[in-house]
């Protein structure tokens, strides 16, 4: 089991950065992939990025590819999720998850342990 804990969120203008940490605690290996995901109010939860624990092989939705960075300090045992250009449609509660499956995954069904939650929010 691996325990996740997110930080980083908070009140941005549009066109705005903000970078988003992922402590991950527990037991982790190169296999892992560590996602992001998002679920704005009234919406489903939604696939974000995802990359291997290794840093290899970062996969983004449509919706945030070029604007968003995740990446991996293995080291610091953190995920990082950069994210520039920001606009008001990116607001949501950003969720942490790990998953012990061998391929990258987009699916939540295929996580298996969860982060509480940061909330990011973009005025326009």
């Amino acid at each position: 089991q691996v325990q996740l804990v997110e930080s980083g969120g908070g009140l941005v203008q549009a066109g705005g950065s903000l970078r988003l940490s992922c402590a991950a605690s527990g037991r982790t290996s190169s296999s892992y992939t560590m996602g992001w995901f998002r679920q704005a109010p009234g919406k489903e939860r939604e696939f974000v990025a995802a990359i291997k624990w290794s840093g290899r092989n970062p996969y983004y939705a449509d919706s945030v590819k070029g604007r968003f960075t995740i990446s991996v300090d293995s080291a610091k045992n953190t995920v990082y999720l950069q994210m520039n250009s920001l606009k008001p449609e990116d607001t949501a509660v950003y969720y942490c998850a790990a998953s012990s499956r061998g391929s990258i995954q987009s699916r939540e069904l295929m996580y298996d342990s969860w982060g509480q939650g940061t909330q990011v929010t973009i005025s326009s």
